[in-house]
């Protein structure tokens, strides 16, 4: 299996998180991707190359243009203000408020964010927009026939059409995904098996038939995003029945989630795409620091192995993962399972 990999994720190295009232290292950090990567070449995985240029257009295909703009924006207009530090949103446009759009950068982000944990620093728009073409690279590695992972940092199935947050910026997954449909496949399912619901690419795609989207995560009451990933939430429209959530209680361990994982396979199957895309995220393993699945490492080779009996043409998209020395291991193990070594 291919793997894609940009060296200017590192661009993407915040030194803030607002985490339990403190200001702290981020969870996601450069360091995460380097352990996946060393993994890979450790077991000879197969080859890595970096992504190839494909612009903004497919980005624009899926993001809404104002937002995209902002996300170039955010930090010269925060500089400019004269503010000091790593740019946090400090209000919203929360119940029964307007949802103008303001003109000043404290309130342009919090009408763009959907948390403040996510702080935006000088080269935050180089990394997404690397981590995007990562993605996009995947998606034609599909389109030529081959099986492949993009290893995308920062992250993406939190960013949503519009918003950004919980360590995302730009759906990679959801771009991905339309690039598959821009380029002839008329059906393409996304698998995310992240411990959080992937809020952003359910509102992608939530009134769409085109592009089926499951999700396996931690109880949104429970856990982030909190208002959003419960199983009442079936998609809208022309998108009705295609948009399947599996909220799981805290201490959920690996029979229960692989129970919740062959029903959402089962759907994909029904539902005979042309590809699968699985946003995976590996933080449901059992001593993460900001989950609460009790996964183990051999769990995720046994998953691996159940995605590939769909065989389907599959493009993994790496999403979160925060026990970082356990990462690589972790990661791997998936594409071992799924390529039966």
């Amino acid at each position: 299996m291919k793997t894609i990999y940009s060296e200017k994720h590192k661009l993407r190295d915040a030194k803030t998180e607002l985490f339990g009232g403190q200001l702290v290292q981020p969870f996601e950090r450069p360091s995460r991707a380097h352990y996946i990567h060393d993994r890979i070449s450790e077991v000879g995985l197969g080859p890595i190359t970096p992504p190839n240029e494909y612009g903004i257009d497919p980005i624009l295909a899926i993001h809404d243009a104002d937002f995209v703009q902002f996300l170039q924006d955010a930090w010269p207009l925060w500089a400019a203000a004269g503010m000091k530090g790593e740019s946090i949103p400090s209000c919203w446009p929360a119940r029964r408020m307007s949802t103008k759009r303001p003109t000043h950068i404290d309130g342009l982000l919090g009408y763009y964010a959907l948390a403040a944990e996510t702080s935006l620093t000088e080269t935050t728009w180089n990394a997404a927009y690397a981590s995007a073409q990562v993605a996009i690279t995947g998606a034609h590695e599909i389109l030529a026939g081959n099986n492949a992972f993009s290893l995308c940092r920062p992250p993406g199935h939190h960013a949503a059409i519009d918003m950004y947050g919980g360590y995302c910026f730009l759906n990679n997954a959801a771009i991905a995904a339309q690039t598959l449909r821009d380029n002839g496949m008329d059906r393409v399912a996304i698998v995310d098996v992240d411990f959080h619901h992937g809020n952003g690419t359910q509102d992608i795609f939530y009134k769409r038939d085109d592009v089926l989207f499951a999700s396996l995560h931690g109880d949104p009451m429970d856990a982030f995003p909190h208002f959003l990933g419960h199983a009442d939430e079936v998609g809208e429209g022309k998108g009705a029945g295609f948009n399947h959530n599996y909220p799981m209680p805290p201490g959920t361990i690996f029979e229960t989630w692989r129970a919740a994982l062959k029903d959402a396979l089962a759907k994909v199957a029904a539902y005979k795409p042309d590809a699968l895309i699985v946003s995976l995220g590996v933080d449901t393993f059992e001593t993460d620091p900001i989950s609460f699945f009790k996964l183990n490492s051999t769990d995720f080779t046994t998953y691996g192995a159940d995605i590939a009996a769909l065989n389907l043409p599959t493009l993994f998209v790496m999403e979160g993962g925060y026990d970082i020395a356990e990462i690589g291991l972790n990661t791997v193990n998936v594409f071992m399972g799924f390529e039966g070594v």
